[in-house]
């Protein structure tokens, strides 16, 4: 490659994630993959990227899980992670939309993310993405603007930040790499989608589980004050994080400015833990797959 390609010098770079994992027959089983290709050419378009086709991303993901079933691991909780991306390769170090572009996927075996609940900080200096910004898609920049705030909460004590909006921070978005939700009143409440923020898979699937469950859900914004209110009077009892890395994150405790706010013990939570269970049951292959959402490979 070229090291006057535009991937090096302006990140012209985009990226998804998804995970395999085995079931008792030794088959090869993803979650929802088909949505991951989508979501590749949104980020595609806004960056000026080809869109790759979804026949072309799902017979790379089978031709590669071919050669590398035998590296998902069986250990309880652990997979076989997958980063398909897309990358601009031309010999020009001139700012134009690529000519020239490399599709490719790698796996890796990972265990679990988190071991232990999360403390996490609301972020009101920083700012992961802008209004009309690229906050919606996942391009290598999002991720390497967000390394230093969450090097200093993490200096700080913390696990994970609360990324707030970027004209006022007046209004939550998205916890580190996850989405976030709440429990407020007996309801899933998560930020409603802008262009800052994520279409995570994992919370759709979320949203859709709890609404045939026949919980109450909201999908709008989410100011900093209803969080911190609704935790001093005890109406929300679950705050937790959702995504393909870390399937549902316990958040336990929640800062802003100097104060620090514990959530319910988790032992008395009824969501987040129903909801770990039901997403790892259809992942794995235990439990009944209702929505089709389970590729075997």
């Amino acid at each position: 490659m070229s090291p006057a390609s535009p991937v090096l010098h302006y990140g012209l770079t985009i990226l998804e994630g998804l995970k395999a994992v085995r079931n008792k027959n030794n088959e090869a089983l993803l979650f929802r993959p088909q949505d991951n290709a989508k979501r590749l050419s949104v980020s595609a378009e806004r960056v000026c990227l080809p869109s790759v086709p979804e026949e072309l991303f799902m017979e790379g993901l089978r031709e590669l899980i071919h050669i590398d079933r035998e590296w998902i691991p069986t250990a309880e909780g652990a997979s076989l992670y997958i980063r398909p991306f897309v990358f601009a390769t031309d010999a020009c170090i001139g700012l134009r939309r690529p000519e020239e572009f490399m599709f490719m996927i790698i796996t890796g075996p990972v265990g679990k993310y988190y071991s232990e609940p999360l403390s996490v900080k609301i972020e009101t200096a920083y700012t992961r993405a802008a209004k009309g910004g690229v906050g919606y898609s996942k391009t290598g920049g999002n991720y390497a603007a967000s390394l230093y705030p969450a090097e200093q909460a993490n200096k700080d004590g913390y696990d994970q930040l609360l990324w707030t909006d970027g004209v006022h921070h007046r209004y939550i978005e998205e916890s580190g790499t996850m989405n976030v939700m709440f429990v407020i009143d007996d309801t899933l409440v998560t930020p409603e989608l802008t262009d800052s923020i994520l279409a995570g898979i994992s919370r759709k699937s979320v949203l859709t589980l709890a609404r045939d469950w026949g919980m109450k859900t909201e999908e709008r914004p989410v100011e900093v004050e209803e969080v911190i209110e609704t935790l001093k009077n005890g109406k929300m009892t679950e705050a937790f994080g959702v995504g393909t890395a870390v399937n549902i994150a316990p958040i336990a405790a929640i800062s802003y400015k100097d104060s620090k706010r514990l959530l319910p013990a988790i032992s008395t939570w009824k969501t987040a833990p129903k909801m770990a269970a039901a997403l790892e049951g259809i992942k794995r292959g235990t439990t009944e797959d209702k929505f089709n959402w389970i590729v075997k490979m």
